[in-house]
């Protein structure tokens, strides 16, 4: 079975810099157009299914907000 990604970004948290965006080969982040608690537009997955677990946006979070878990696809 091919494994695939599950993200989980913790939006109160975010800063919006838009790393994760830039360096997602499958360009499934982007940054959303409400802004949290703290005045940021967080970045958010729009096509979870899409995303492949290879941690790139965690890696290049500055703040550690994002927290990547490969799984097996059903």
């Amino acid at each position: 079975m091919a494994e695939r990604g599950k993200t989980a970004i913790d939006r109160e948290r975010c800063k919006g810099c838009g790393l994760c965006a830039a360096f997602c080969p499958r360009g499934i982040i982007s940054l959303a157009p409400e802004i949290n608690s703290r005045g940021y537009h967080p970045a958010v997955v729009t096509d979870p299914g899409a995303c492949t677990g290879c941690a790139r946006c965690a890696r290049m979070c500055p703040d550690v907000v994002i927290m990547v878990e490969r799984v097996e696809a059903a």
